[in-house]
């Protein structure tokens, strides 16, 4: 057996140094990080700086802001009603006299958006803590509601529209990866929230091309994570799209955890809170091209709370080390679909409006071994497609977005190759 590539494990040393049991680089370090979230600059209701500091006096090292259909750019003035006034006193509190450019007066008071590359020498250091440029392109097909995040923009890109669900998911990716090569910027499209309002299917996923990444965690209390009795939840769709994929010898999706935040002011079930949801990249530097290389490499994981110190995959076998906290248990799901699995079948439908396409066997996303501990390990068979492992600890979330929701962490699937 060898595994013909490892996704989410190595950066760049994937690939045949992997066979040959290397590691990540020695200097390489995990990068916490956020690619969508909210300002006022859309549908967000704080300021750009005061949302940016929010991660980064949290701990993250990078941050994108993707507001809808915009770039932090240009003149905008919007009305102080708008905030709130103990919004915009914050605001003007946090930073030196003078930085708020206000006019007018009582009810004619307006504020000044400031623009990224303003704001951004506020917050950037080496090392540190980066600011990504990003955009959530907002668009739909009919009533269907299409979101697509872009990472490291250069230019802001308009909806693109399209005859279906998936000719505009194609279209929008295919113009942001239009701009990539216009431009020479590494960037990168990624799918958001699948199942909010029900809009894109495991099909849809499966037929996206130039797509490597989808939200399988998203936190805004809106979008249906875990499915309903006709829809499956997105860990489900990743390994029907996953399996679909390999055997079609299309290239994997990897999975992001994102918190999708609009609301700084005030926590619950019904808000859109920050810090749900996030990545860890393991890069050697924090810049955008070194994140951007390595999530194409797949070296990262998602999480809403677990950490891990360390993700290896060597000598036929996959292994995490877990950063154990007091009084918390963790158990390891390694999930994968076999090879000769059960081909999905059209169901008979009697009720023409149900949204089930195919009906797909249980031996695809399979659990293969569940562990329990620390440092968890999974020796290939060989058979498998892929083996991703999902680290489920007993903690409960803070601020969750559904009832009994625990501290989760996702890696990238390995794909395995046979002998």
């Amino acid at each position: 057996m060898t595994l013909v590539r490892s996704l989410g494990i190595l950066g760049t040393t994937l690939g045949v140094s992997l066979a040959m049991g290397c590691s990540a680089p020695p200097s390489a370090s995990w990068w916490k990080g956020n690619l969508h979230t909210h300002s006022l600059w859309s549908d967000g209701d704080d300021f750009p700086e005061m949302v940016v500091a929010w991660y980064r006096d949290g701990g993250y090292h990078f941050l994108a802001l993707s507001d809808h259909n915009v770039l932090a750019e240009g003149e905008r003035w919007i009305d102080a009603d708008r905030t709130g006034h103990e919004v915009l006193a914050r605001y003007r509190a946090r930073f030196d006299p003078g930085w708020a450019d206000v006019r007018g007066a009582g009810d004619s008071l307006e504020i000044r958006l400031k623009t990224l590359e303003e704001f951004r020498p506020l917050f950037e250091e080496p090392g540190r803590f980066l600011l990504l440029r990003g955009e959530e392109i907002t668009d739909r097909f009919e009533t269907t509601p299409l979101h697509l995040n872009a990472t490291n923009l250069v230019a802001v890109i308009a909806p693109q529209g399209g005859t279906s669900v998936l000719d505009v998911l194609q279209n929008n990716v295919d113009a942001v990866l239009a701009q990539r090569r216009e431009t020479g910027v590494a960037m990168f499209p990624h799918v958001n929230h699948p199942n909010y309002g029900w809009a894109v299917t495991a099909e849809d996923l499966i037929a996206l091309d130039g797509e490597q990444f989808f939200e399988v965690y998203n936190g805004h209390p809106l979008v249906n994570n875990r499915g309903d009795a006709t829809h499956p939840d997105t860990d489900r769709l990743w390994d029907i799209v996953l399996a679909e994929r390999l055997v079609r010898r299309a290239p994997v999706m990897y999975g992001i955890a994102v918190d999708d935040a609009h609301h700084y002011h005030g926590d619950g079930r019904r808000q859109a809170n920050p810090g749900r949801g996030w990545i860890v990249v393991r890069a050697e530097v924090l810049t955008p091209s070194a994140i951007v290389t390595a999530m194409e490499a797949g070296d990262f994981y998602a999480s809403t709370g677990v950490v891990l110190d360390d993700v290896l995959v060597e000598n036929g076998r996959i292994s995490l080390t877990i950063a154990a906290e007091r009084d918390v248990t963790y158990r390891t799901q390694f999930i994968g679909t076999r090879r000769g699995y059960d081909a999905p079948m059209q169901p008979a439908l009697t009720d023409s409006t149900a949204p089930l396409r195919f009906r797909y066997g249980d031996d695809i996303g399979a659990v293969l071994s569940e562990v329990e501990g620390t440092r968890p390990t999974y020796t290939f068979r060989g058979d498998e497609l892929y083996v991703r492992a999902k680290v489920v600890s007993s903690r409960p979330k803070a601020n969750p977005i559904v009832p009994g929701e625990v501290e989760v962490a996702w890696t990238q699937p390995v794909v395995v190759g046979g002998s």
